[in-house]
């Protein structure tokens, strides 16, 4: 999964704000880490309760970091507990068979994958990313120049 994904999340994401809708975005990391700061502080239940408001929930970057053991459980917490009750918005540049090395957990990973696959649509992207693409498209500008 790759070319344009993020570009894809955030016009999915501002589709659905302009409907109305209450979306969230985070990366994957960064809501681990929001989990992890907030648990032991018992801000968790607050927490999770403004996550349930929200209509469509965008994790971007699974896998870009890999999580530890309490930060993947919690992450497994937000998804079970929004499984068929909350749109997600998914992106990450492994394929699921992968996903075992980010969360450390084979069962834990298997159980997400589940709750998080199966209703979905699954889109694959293929090619250069879209960052590489925006820099080698200004060298040849800049070339042009020249």
């Amino acid at each position: 999964m790759g070319a344009c994904r993020n570009r894809k999340n955030t016009a999915v994401a501002l589709s659905q704000c302009k409907q109305g809708r209450h979306v969230r975005f985070f990366t994957a990391t960064g809501l681990a880490n929001i989990l992890q700061e907030r648990h032991p502080r018992g801000m968790l239940t607050g927490f999770m309760t403004s996550l349930r408001k929200v209509g469509l929930l965008v994790l971007d970057e699974i896998g870009f970091v890999t999580l530890h053991k309490e930060a993947s459980g919690l992450l497994f917490q937000v998804v079970s507990e929004c499984y068929e009750q909350k749109s997600f918005d998914i992106t990450s540049n492994l394929e699921f068979s992968q996903w075992g090395t980010v969360f450390g957990n084979d069962k834990l990973t298997a159980a997400m994958i589940d709750r998080l696959i199966h209703h979905s649509h699954i889109l694959v992207f293929t090619g250069p990313g879209h960052r590489l693409e925006g820099s080698l498209r200004r060298q040849r500008v800049g070339m042009a120049v020249l």
